[in-house]
């Protein structure tokens, strides 16, 4: 038999030389592929401008916070005297006088007081308490002189208690507490909050002719609640 020696010399073809077969993708994949990338940079750019959109929430909630944000009222002791704590007999004719302020220190609000009490305590012992203020409004940024006197039946003083202020009188200084006590409500606007219970607690040293001490004079009274 004769075989062809061109035959012989043909080259044999691997699996991995053998051209590769490209696959042609339909409209509708290309379609389905741009679908897609435009879903996905859609909802990028909603989540980035939602996402942009509560930053800036919070800080305009932040800043109205801070501008909005109700101080507690400051109080100060100016004055306080006891003419007659020189004199042995003095709780007779005794009598506590004080002068002290209350300050809305506030830009935007107001607040109400529904009314105020004033007690006086000398050793932790009520020796004085008397109706104050009628309920009033305050207005932001202003200030509220409160004064008053104590003596005959707002008084408590008797003759063991007034032998107790002429004994400490001798060491030179005496140290009686002012409470001032009132409801109050900020008001913002149209809008007023819950009732507050204050309470402002005005140390003052007194010397030994009764009268406050400078160290005391404008001194600023704690403020809390209850």
């Amino acid at each position: 038999m004769y075989h062809s020696s061109s035959n012989r010399h043909l080259p044999i073809q691997s699996d991995h030389e053998k051209p590769q077969i490209k696959r042609h993708h339909t409209a509708r994949y290309y379609a389905h592929i741009v679908k897609e990338s435009l879903t996905t940079r859609i909802s990028k750019l909603i989540c980035g401008i939602f996402l942009s959109l509560l930053f800036i929430l919070g800080i305009i909630s932040f800043i109205l916070w801070l501008s909005l944000r109700p101080h507690r009222p400051r109080f100060h002791i100016h004055d306080f005297s006891i003419p007659s704590l020189s004199q042995p007999d003095g709780f007779q004719n005794a009598q506590i006088s004080f002068n002290a302020t209350a300050r809305n220190s506030n830009s935007h609000i107001g607040v109400y007081y529904d009314s105020m009490e004033g007690t006086v305590y000398y050793r932790d012992q009520n020796i004085g308490s008397k109706s104050l203020l009628f309920p009033f409004y305050q207005e932001p940024k202003t200030t509220t002189v409160i004064t008053d006197v104590l003596s005959g039946a707002t008084l408590t003083v008797n003759n063991q208690r007034w032998m107790e202020f002429t004994n400490d009188r001798a060491q030179g200084t005496l140290v009686f507490r002012v409470d001032l006590t009132s409801t109050i409500r900020f008001k913002v606007s149209t809008w007023n909050s819950k009732r507050h219970r204050m309470h402002a607690n005005c140390d003052v040293s007194v010397g030994a002719d009764g009268m406050i001490l400078a160290a005391s004079k404008g001194k600023r009274c704690p403020v809390y609640f209850t």
